[in-house]
């Protein structure tokens, strides 16, 4: 099957449940109840029917159809592919080894569906990293993941929303780490991942970048850090000799304090709470966790498995809608600029 092939009806979209224990099968399925997504794309959930029918009875949601995948996609329908045949005991709100299980073998199937070409993107609902590790997931998380199982060198955590998009330089690891961790190599690195998808994924021609420093108020001339002059300055001064839109660095807490960030069309952050606390205050709820710089398209929503809302239909499902459609969203605008390719 090519990967595109299925154009000629809709857009295939791949859909992980996540820890079953948590809240990412609810907002997957209060995500699909309106059934008008069937207008742009065909779902494809990759996780387990009695695990879908098992929340919808707990929660009392009876608007929610979907018919198992068996040989090819069915385009008018939510279609579910059972990646584990027995039933997985499902503990609401509780961390289980079973969680971890059905997370990783909800990934696993989806790269190779991505791979097949059955599924032209994913959407990948909250996991518990500390559950899911096994032989076959030594990663921080699904960033990760990804980036090795599509060989991918290198990759940005890239936060967006409807008026924000923030990646980060250095994402998961201790605080006490990111000065050392911080090269020119590496911020020049992040910052093209950065700038080309924002042109090949958001079809923005010629976009304005914001560099945010890493020391307060950008270490005031050296006073407060020297990581600001000697590191991240010369990478801007770079990027900006080749004709980009680049500035910076700029002290985070003016930046955001002062409304700056609607002046830009993407902002690099040295660190994961410099970039994602101002953005979960921004984007309130409507946040989406887009891994750029890999062949794939993978999206999520910007939150975690909330195991203290699981079970108690309480759950805010607009992060996991936003995040499909922005799936849907950057797969038109990677078609539209690819070349047409020769007929089979």
């Amino acid at each position: 099957m090519s990967t595109h092939s299925k154009y000629k009806e809709k857009p295939v979209i791949g859909i992980t449940l996540g820890d079953i224990n948590g809240i990412g099968p609810e907002v997957v399925i209060k995500a699909l109840a309106d059934n008008r997504i069937l207008n742009y794309m065909t779902p494809v959930i990759y996780g387990s029917t009695k695990v879908l029918a098992f929340y919808r009875k707990a929660l009392n949601i009876e608007n929610f159809n979907y018919s198992s995948f068996k040989n090819e996609v069915q385009h008018k329908n939510i279609n579910v592919v059972n990646c584990w045949d027995e039933m997985l005991p499902i503990e609401m709100g509780q961390v289980t080894e079973s969680g971890g299980t059905s997370s990783f073998m909800a990934l696993e199937q989806s790269v190779k569906d991505l791979n097949a070409g059955i599924i032209d993107a994913v959407v990948t609902a909250p996991i518990n990293k500390h559950n899911i590790q096994r032989d076959e997931f030594r990663f921080a998380g699904h960033t990760e993941y990804f980036a090795s199982a599509f060989g991918a060198q290198d990759s940005l955590m890239f936060m967006v929303s409807e008026d924000l998009r923030i990646g980060v330089v250095t994402g998961h690891i201790p605080l006490k780490d990111v000065s050392k961790k911080l090269t020119k190599g590496l911020i020049s690195r992040k910052l093209k991942i950065m700038e080309t998808s924002l042109r090949e994924d958001f079809g923005i021609g010629k976009p304005k970048i914001a560099v945010l420093g890493l020391n307060p108020h950008a270490g005031e001339d050296g006073l407060l850090g020297t990581e600001d002059q000697e590191v991240i300055a010369p990478v801007i001064k770079e990027f900006k000799d080749k004709g980009k839109l680049v500035f910076g660095p700029f002290p985070a807490d003016g930046f955001f304090g002062k409304g700056q960030y609607r002046n830009y069309d993407g902002i690099l952050a040295m660190y994961h709470d410099q970039g994602l606390i101002p953005f979960k205050t921004i984007a309130s709820q409507q946040g989406v966790n887009f891994t750029a710089g890999l062949p794939i398209i993978r999206t999520s929503p910007d939150h975690g498995t909330a195991y203290d809302l699981a079970g108690k239909n309480a759950a805010n499902e607009n992060s996991m809608r936003a995040a499909i459609f922005m799936a849907y969203d950057i797969l038109k605008v990677r078609m539209k600029n690819m070349p047409v390719a020769a007929a089979d």
